[in-house]
Order: C-alpha cells, then structure tokens, then sequence
C-alpha cells in the first residue's frame, strides 16, 4: 500500500471511530492504528482534535477500546523476547502505539465531566487475562480489561477464575512500560549494548556525566524514539494542564504522584541522571553553519528540550498531603548529590546553556545563531538545585562560580523587566538571587572587586562603574525596582530581602552605591508612598533595616555609606515627625503646582490610592546617564529628581539653597507629570483586561521575618507549607482603614500602628553623634589654607569617630515561604514553558496541547506577525515555502518519521475560562491554518 493510500486509509478508520457504535475488540479494524500511520505528523494531521472530541462526546466506548487495545499491543511488544525485531515485533508499532495515546490524552483531561470515569478506567481494579488465556483464545485482538469491560464468564468457575488475574491500574502499567521502554536495548539504547549486559533493559544512563562516566553510543533512530516516549510521558502528566493553577497544588495529579513516590531507587536515579546528562551535556556553541537553524530541524535540540522539560515536571512536582506521608524521590535523591567532579559538570552545563544568548545575540552575524528557548528552565534548575542540595551551593560559593550565575541570573532580569509577558521570568530571577543571599559566605563573598564589567552586554555595563559584585548588586537592585515602572512590584519584598541578607556582611560600599540605597530611602519616605496603600511601609521597614544592618556590623568598613547617610540627616530626621496632616499637605502642594501650570494635579489620596511602587518617582538610569564626577567619588547626594515628595532635604550650605530650591521646583514639576502618568502596575493591555482574574496571579512565594540560623533549620518541606498567601498583608494591615468601596483610606491612627516601631534608633544615634561634626569639618574646609581635600578628611572623621549606644543586633536571614498559592505559580510557570515550546509544529515538535482547553493559564491570540523569509505573505507566499520545504528535505534527507513539520488545523483554542491565569512567558510562533495562511499565536503563561 502507497503512502498517500494509507493515509486515506487512516482517515477513514478514524471517522467509523465516531460513527460506529460499539466497535467489537476482536475486529481487525484496531489494527490500523500501529500499522497504517507512517510518522508522528500522521497521527497527528490525520487524527484532528474535532475526531478525538467526536469520540470521546459521542462514543466513548470505542475510545476506551481504542485506548485497551493501543495499550495492550504496547506491554505485548515490551515483553517479546525479539523486540524490536522488524518482522516479528516491529519498532513501528510501538511508536505509533506511542502516538496514539499521546495524541488522545490531552482531549481526556480537558473534559471535566470525566474525570470520575478517568480515574476508574485508567487508575481503577483490573483484571487482566492471564498469558496461557491469552495464547489460547487467539481471536481476541487485545488481552486488557476493566471493571466495565470483558469478565469471565462464569464468576464462581474455578477454571474460568484462573484464566484471569489482577493487575496493578492500566495507568500505572503503562507509565511502567514507558519508563522501561527510555532504557530499552535497540529501541533506545544500542544493541551492541544488550550484549555486555545480557538484559532488554539494562536502566543505562544515557550519557556520561553524573552518576556515570561511561558515554554510551547513541545513533538519530535511538534519539528520536527517546522523543516519542519522552513525549507521551509529557502528555500523561500534562493533566497540570487541566486543573486551576490554585487547586493544582493541593490536587495533584495522580500520574506524577506514581511517577515521583513509588519508583525503585535504580528506576529513579537511572532517569533523573539520564534526564540531568541529556540536558547539561548539551553544547550549543559547537562547529555549526551559520544560519543553520533556519533548514535543519534539529532533534537533538528536541531531545534536550524534552528532557528538561520532563526533568523539572519531576523536580518541582509537591506531593499533595493526600498521598499520604511519601516524598518526591526525584528532588530527595537530586539533593543527595555530593561529589565534586558531578557538580562541576552542572555548573558548567548550566552557565554554557544561560550563556548561550548572550553569544547570539552579541554575534557577527545577526541571526547566524539562534538562541536557545530553554534557558529559563535552566534558570529553573539551577534555582531547585540551589533549594534542594546544600552542598551544590557550597561548592558554587568556593568555587566563585556564584560570581557567574549572579552576572547571568541579573542579564535575564534586566533585559525583560519591562515585558509584561516575561514577568513570571523576572520574579524567578529575583527569588534566585533571594536564595543565593541566604548563605552569609555568598555575601561576604560579594566583597571581591568586580574587575569584568566590560565583558558584559551593553545593556548591563554600568558608565564609570567602580567596585565590587556587591556595589553591582546594589546598583543592578535599584535598577529592576525604579526602571520596571511597577512590573515587578509584588516581588520588590524579595529585592530588599536579597539586600537585608547582604547588608551585615558589605564592606567598602561606593559612593554610587551607597546613593543609590540613599534614593530608595528618599523615595520610600515620601507621603505619596506611605500613603499609597496599607503595606508601603513593610518596604521602608525593610530597607531600614538593612541601612541598620550596615552601621551596626560593618560601621568602620563603610565610610561611604556612613557619609550618604549624614548627607541625608533631614529626611531621617522628618520622618520621625511624621503625620497624616504634613503628609496630606505636600501633597496637596504638589497638586497646586500643577493646576497652576494647568495640568491635572495626582488627586488626593481618597481619590486616587496608589499601589506599591507606582507612587515611586523613577529615577535615570547610571547605565544610561554617566555620573557625576562628585558622586561618583562618595556618592551621597541624593539627586533632585527624588525630591518632590520629600520629607526634609538635604544638608546644603546655606548660600547653595536658593539655586537648589530653583532646581527642586523644576525637577518637581517634571516627576508629578511622571507620577500621573504613571502605568498601572500590572501592564495590562486592552486583549488582556478581561484574563486578569485569577487568584493566583501574584501569588509568588511570600516573606517570612527575618530569622536565625537555628530557626531555619526547623523550617517545614517546601511541599508541607500551608501558610496562605495573603497572611504577610493581613498581619502588617491590621487594623487599616477602608472605604465601603474597598478603597484604602489612611488614618492618623492607622499610622500610629506602624511609624512608632520604625527601626529609626541606629540612625538617628549615628546622626546624633556625627552629624555636627560633619559640618563642622565643611565649614573648617572653607576657611582659607584649609585641606583642599575635604572628602577624604571627613571620611577619615568617619572611620575613627566611635559612635555610642549602637550595638550590633543579630544577623537575621530574610526567606521566603511557599504557600499553595506560590507553588501554583511556580508550576503554572514551568507549564507555561512546556507548553510554548511545543505550540511551533515546525521544528520537530508536533503540537501535543495545540486546540485543547487549558485552564492553568491563558492562551490568547496575537496579531500576525509582517512577511519574511520563513514566514512569507501574499503573492510570494507559495514561492518562499516551497524554497524552504526544499531545503529542509536536502537537509534532512529523508530524515526520520517523527522530525517532520505537521501542518494542519491544530483545532480552535479554547476562550473565555475565567479559571484560566496568566503567568509570565509569552511567545509568538506561526502555524499553517487548513486555508495555507500563517495566523500569530502566542500562550499567556
């Protein structure tokens, strides 16, 4: 039979699928399903989204027989003694098997309403015909059965009893085989290998690198039959997918509970080293053609992409409570991890992938290289790694590997700050950094001189940058908090933990960095923000805290700092003054200012409450504006451009206040116009108001209390944490004000709840004692033969000043807590990734979720994208794609059956879930309608 015949073939039986009632098991037809298909592109064009749901809607008992017989015929094959023998029992059909189940489990999940029969058909009691049964009653196509299916005849006949036995659930079986079939002799380990291990499934791990210093041959056959099944175990536990991102936690689903709680040890550590070595062993920058990537479809890149993928599906999976008292056996062994040359291997695999596009994009030739999709999963990775295995972050600490991952974890941060479909990256790196800076080596570590900044991309070299990682640290901070025009507001809490968990341990901060600490206080201090909302002033008592960690711990080693500081006195000192009246009044006066220039005025704080850092003036960047030569040298002049809202001023000479009041009055009127056209602080689009209505949109993992070494140590699992959410607001808004509407109102007794327990002591301490002899120092540096060189006299004052009454209190570590709303984030962001990857049907992917209902996030469409070379419009539309097929089958080759591009009707997204939520990753690709024409599509994850 030809090609084109088989496929009509296919199709036809694929339609009696929906129009027969009841198809027999015993008929030859179930044959079709492993022999005709030719290729995955087959199943998957041929077998559309709108036949399966037909079925599924319509005839549900031939899908339960399609599903018994695609199984059966896969354990059959698993246990031939010849598999995979051409003849007797062929390769083909076990992948089309393959195929199958994953083209039809994605439709399963997304009906709710058979979710009861889902869990009896595929996690139920089974019987199942004994082999010397099967043998003897030849006719029966397939030997599995269930509670609603075949049972023997006669129930109290002994003899009919023992032609059947009781078998573990139908899904368990065939997670089993699939786990079996990665470590398979001649399906997807080499044959000569079956030799020198006299067993079909070795559990080899696949390559060289952790846990094994073997490599072991590997041929495209082998790599692509990895994919498949990868595949399919991605769609098995893809019913993620289908659950609401707040009840996934506490649900779970039942295949990655069997898949991380009940495997043998050998199992386990087989697949988490094979997964782990696939993954880190790739190299992105080997020898290649440039633009290589535009004819060849590369399934070694597919083969990474799923490995990593199902990788961290294990990885991040919490346990529900429900299962019982079982831990992920994939994250315990992962944290058991402890030899050197193993953690070498990870660092490297892991900075050579997250370095991968920068070299792109910094390239020659624009376009030669295309960067790598899947760094953010290594971001991810490298985060669980940190978080399960202490010894991991030893070793990246003594090796000063963390120098690195800081460099590289900061670059992502940076370059998507501002793209709100990105955010769900950005607040993962900042929970990195979170992490990295609980480790008190890590921040003393920090103190090393940055000498490599002109190495880095444009977009992270700092003008005039001076000092050490902690100084770029600091800087880069203030950068992601007052350029992300309030993005990243729900994680500036872990930004001011990251600093609080480095303060203690600064030494020699700059002068720019110093200011820059000095401006967030300025900033922070401002009735505008205290009185935006109820929980502002966490934020200020946070970074207070931190300035006091530096005085009280490393006083002597900060003159810098120290001097910023003092140059600041007033805005300290009027803070402790502060009322809801002076508050009102400024800004009161800044409205006036306004409509005397006939602007609109900001509104008054009934009318238009602000949240989080949308009432923070941002302030220019120094990586795009060169400092100040006298900033640069102490850095303690707080710039104009964060005085509107200011409580106090600086120390100024009096004869320099007029021209500064001059300056302040133009820079004020400048940042009310900034503030009042301010973005709200979730970017939302027009396609995307209607999508924000998840309870978990800013679920990210919350803040504890800063706590000590022996407190950590009783913390609980990450997957045992019950804590809500929302408990840090609702014990900081004690007692806070609102309207009927909702709408927060502060009062003066509101503030009497939180401005009297300011940690204010250290600094007005400090102020007491060196603020006059400062000035007193100015004034003596302006008489004639004074030392010309004043800064330097008085940071000398600095040092060999004692200060009394400030006592070191004790280093506390600022963590995080997850919550079940937190880890639905965080594993809605990891299926995001997953499921974004696989939409481009072009590259060796096949489009697993494409025209299914998701509801852990949004799917929306995009505009479509302008022509070009890969993607042409119009009168040259026929000539680029044949141009581009016709290379791609040069370069392939004939290449294998699961590479090729699928291109069909991929069925219609499902709209309009209000479960549904948005996490943050979005990216466009183009897919070919059954009309031949290219339409955008992207996934709001």
């Amino acid at each position: 039979m030809g090609a084109g015949d088989s496929k009509l073939s296919f199709k036809k039986d694929v339609f009696r699928l929906s129009e027969e009632h009841n198809i027999p098991a015993n008929d030859p037809y179930w044959l079709s399903f492993w022999e005709l298909p030719e290729s995955a592109a087959d199943v998957f064009t041929l077998f559309s989204s709108a036949d399966i749901r037909r079925t599924r809607d319509a005839h549900l008992e031939n899908l339960e027989t399609l599903i018994l017989a695609v199984t059966s015929r896969l354990f059959t094959l698993r246990h031939h003694p010849s598999f995979p023998d051409p003849v007797i029992a062929p390769e083909r059909d076990a992948l089309n098997c393959i195929r199958i189940l994953t083209r039809l489990l994605p439709f399963i999940y997304e009906k709710e309403s058979l979710e009861e029969w889902e869990r009896k058909f595929f996690w139920g009691t089974r019987r199942k015909r004994t082999r010397k049964a099967s043998i003897t009653k030849t006719e029966v196509i397939f030997d599995e059965t269930t509670d609603s299916q075949e049972q023997p005849p006669a129930p109290h006949t002994p003899e009919a009893e023992s032609d059947f036995e009781t078998v573990q659930p139908l899904m368990e079986e065939l997670i089993d085989t699939l786990v079996d079939l990665l470590f398979f002799v001649g399906f997807t380990l080499p044959k000569s290998y079956g030799v020198k291990t006299q067993t079909k499934v070795p559990y080899t791990i696949w390559q060289s690198g952790v846990g094994s210093n073997t490599p072991i041959p590997s041929t495209k056959e082998l790599e692509s039959n990895k994919i498949e099944t990868l595949r399919l175990l991605l769609s098995i536990t893809s019913k993620s997918l289908f659950i609401p991102a707040n009840v996934l936690p506490v649900k779970g689903t039942m295949a990655l509970t069997y898949l991380v709680a009940k495997g043998e040890k050998r199992v386990v550590l087989s697949l988490l080293c094979s997964l782990l070595n696939t993954t880190l062993k790739y190299n992105p920058a080997s020898w290649r053609v440039p633009y290589d990537h535009i004819v060849f479809s590369d399934p070694r890149k597919v083969l990474v992409s799923y490995s990593l993928q199902l990788l961290l599906v294990l990885l991040l999976y919490p346990v529900p409570e429900s299962a019982g008292d079982v831990k992920n056996s994939y994250r315990y062994w992962l944290g058991r991890l402890h030899r050197t040359q193993d953690f070498q291997f990870m660092v490297d695999g892991m900075s050579r992938i997250l370095s991968q596009p920068i070299q792109a994009h910094t390239s020659y030739l624009p376009g030669s290289q295309k960067a790598l999709k899947w760094a953010p999963e290594m971001i991810m990775l490298f985060w669980e790694s940190l978080q399960v295995n202490k010894r991991f972050r030893t070793f990246i600490i003594d090796t000063d590997r963390a120098y690195d991952f800081v460099v590289l974890i900061l670059f992502y941060a940076l370059e998507h700050r501002l793209d709100p479909s990105k955010s769900g990256v950005v607040r993962m790196c900042i929970f990195v950094l979170q992490t990295l800076s609980a480790e008190p080596k890590f921040a003393q570590s920090l103190n090393k001189r940055f000498e490599e900044q002109n190495t880095l991309p444009q977009s992270m070299i700092i003008p005039g940058f001076s000092g050490t990682f902690a100084d770029y640290l600091i800087i880069s901070i203030y950068n992601l908090i007052t350029t992300s025009k309030g993005k990243l507001c729900a994680v500036y809490p872990a930004l001011l933990a990251t600093v609080a968990n480095i303060a203690p341990h600064i030494q020699n901060l700059s002068g720019a960095a110093s200011s820059k600490l000095i401006q967030l206080f300025a900033s922070m201090s401002t009735p505008s923000f205290l009185l935006a909302n109820e929980t502002n002033h966490t934020l200020l008592r946070s970074l207070l805290e931190s300035l006091n960690a530096i005085i009280e711990h490393q006083f002597s080693e900060n003159p810098h700092f120290i001097y910023a500081i003092v140059r600041s006195s007033k805005r300290f000192e009027a803070l402790r003054t502060f009322t809801l009246e002076s508050g009102q009044e400024e800004i009161d006066r800044q409205n006036r200012l306004k409509k005397d220039r006939g602007e609109t005025g900001i509104g008054s704080l009934t009318e238009t409450p602000k949240t989080s850092f949308e009432s923070l003036p941002s302030t220019p960047s120094s990586r795009t504006t060169p400092p100040g030569s006298r900033e640069k040298e102490f850095g303690a002049q707080t710039p104009t451009s964060q005085d509107a809202f200011a409580i106090g001023g600086d120390s100024e000479e009096e004869g320099e206040e007029e021209e500064v009041q001059k300056r302040k009055k133009v820079e004020e009127e400048k940042l009310v116009k900034k503030v009042v056209q301010s973005p709200p602080v979730r970017a939302i689009t027009p396609t995307q108001t209607q999508q924000i209505s998840s309870p978990v949109e800013d679920a990210v993992p919350h803040q504890l209390r800063g706590m000590s070494e022996k407190a950590r140590g009783k913390l609980p699992e990450r997957q045992n944490s019950t804590a809500s959410l929302s408990s840090q607001n609702s014990r900081s808004g004690t007692g806070t004000p609102a309207t009927p509407a909702g709408k927060f109102v502060p009062t003066a007794a509101w503030i009497e709840t939180w401005l009297p327990h300011l940690p204010l002591h250290t600094i007005l301490t400090l102020l007491h004692t060196l603020d006059p002899l400062v000035k007193s120092h100015i004034s003596q540096s302006n008489a004639p033969g004074a030392d010309p060189n004043m800064v330097s006299s008085i940071l000398n004052v600095i040092r060999t000043t004692p200060v009394p009454g400030i006592e070191p209190s004790p280093v506390r570590t600022h963590l995080f807590e997850w919550s079940h709303l937190a880890l639905g984030w965080y594993e809605s962001l990891l299926w995001g990734f997953i499921f974004v990857s696989e939409m481009d049907v072009s590259k060796g992917t096949v489009g697993v979720w494409n025209g299914t209902v998701i509801r852990l996030f949004k799917v929306q469409e995009t505009q479509q994208g302008g022509p070009s070379l890969l993607a042409p419009r119009g009168a040259v539309d026929a000539l680029g794609t044949t141009l581009v097929e016709r290379l791609g089958s040069v370069a392939r080759g004939g290449g294998m059956g699961s590479g090729g591009s699928v291109r069909g009707n991929a069925g219609q997204q499902g709209q309009g879930q209000g479960q549904g939520r948005e996490i943050g990753e979005r990216r466009s690709v183009s897919r070919e309608s059954d009309r031949g024409r290219g339409e955008e599509r992207s996934a709001v994850v």
